[in-house]
């Protein structure tokens, strides 16, 4: 295998307070589950890479902000402990926010984004597609521009599949947002994981092939479902699930790793 990829980090950066239905559509209406939000740190032999960013807990902290962002806007306030927050897990494993160089976001919601202002010195990779509809007038609540309408941000736009670096490769899942896309990693220990990002957010997407509560294209996130299963039957890859409650529970996170 020949692969850059040196370790794989899972940091847990909150909890969303969902109905069960925004993840698995017209399944579980009666439920609430506590979601994970998930980012993830590869450490590669040409620097560090990001995959997503969690949630902006100024936002959460800030009654007014709160109100604007989410109380108004129907969206439970995320839970974000101290523990949760992205810099100082970082600082676990001896990493600044300034040493990671690369940001590869598998879509913008408010969940995946909401950090970029640590990163203003890092290209930040997203689909084109992705970008256009955040910086639009018809994204929904989901997209909070106070997030990455930022000065001096590095923007890298890609379209399609794209190889970040040997062993690191990008693959488009479009569906749940206009330029979702999912990232494959090899490690020389553990074999490939898939970061899933919100293709699927629980095992159930994956299993009984259950489209995501909220899709730009239905057909689109079926068919992404199903490449991304497809993907980690021919490699013999975990999927890493960033919103399952249950996966998130037998994962090795950070300070612990995967090589």
């Amino acid at each position: 295998m020949s692969t850059e990829a040196l370790r794989l980090y899972v940091l847990l950066c909150g909890y969303e307070i969902l109905e069960k239905t925004v993840s698995t559509r017209d399944r579980g209406g009666r439920f609430l589950l506590a979601e994970p939000v998930s980012a993830y740190l590869i450490e590669t032999a040409r620097g560090h890479v990001l995959v997503d960013t969690g949630l902006n807990s100024a936002i959460v902290r800030d009654p007014a902000l709160r109100e604007e962002h989410y109380t108004k806007q129907g969206i439970r306030p995320p839970v974000i402990l101290p523990e949760h927050e992205l810099a100082p897990q970082l600082a676990q494993i001896g990493v600044r926010p300034e040493d990671v160089d690369h940001v590869i976001l598998t879509h913008m919601h408010l969940d995946h984004a909401g950090n970029l202002a640590m990163f203003r010195h890092a290209r930040i990779s997203v689909q084109r597609a992705e970008h256009a509809h955040a910086f639009s007038p018809a994204h929904g609540p989901a997209w909070f521009e106070r997030d990455y309408d930022l000065p001096g941000l590095r923007w890298d736009l890609v379209e399609g599949d794209w190889e970040a670096l040997p062993g690191v490769e990008v693959v488009l899942t479009r569906g749940h947002t206009p330029g979702h896309q999912s990232v494959v990693v090899a490690l020389k220990e553990t074999g490939s994981v898939v970061i899933v990002g919100d293709a699927g957010d629980l095992a159930e997407n994956f299993v009984d092939e259950v489209l995501p509560g909220e899709s730009v294209d239905d057909e689109a996130a079926l068919a992404s479902i199903r490449r991304l299963k497809r993907i980690a039957r021919e490699r013999g890859a975990r999927l890493l699930l960033g919103h399952d409650p249950q996966l998130i529970q037998n994962v090795r996170l950070l300070p612990a790793s995967y090589a």
